[in-house]
């Protein structure tokens, strides 16, 4: 995971993107991103182009990814956090 975010953030940067990339502009890049996502699903449940919603999901991801590395977030440990608070929220079914 961590090779993958330095890749990311190594194309925004390159292409000198960092100054616009707040965690405001991410936080609603994400949002657009994740609605073209949506859009694939929005007459059927069975999306007509499963390439272009794995395009619009790695998206949602790679804005995602900047936006913690930003916040300064460790995926791992955020991801394992949230895991355990929903397995309190929401335990096993008897």
């Amino acid at each position: 995971m961590k090779e993958m975010i330095e890749k990311i953030i190594e194309f925004r940067n390159n292409r000198g993107w960092e100054e616009h990339d707040t965690p405001s502009s991410l936080s609603k890049s994400i949002i657009i991103e994740a609605a073209e996502l949506l859009e694939n699903f929005q007459w059927s449940d069975e999306p007509l182009n499963l390439i272009n919603v794995k395009e619009e999901l790695a998206d949602v991801m790679i804005y995602s990814l900047a936006l913690a590395h930003d916040l300064g977030f460790d995926i791992n440990e955020m991801i394992e956090e949230k895991l355990e608070k929903n397995a309190i929220k929401y335990p096993l079914k008897k």
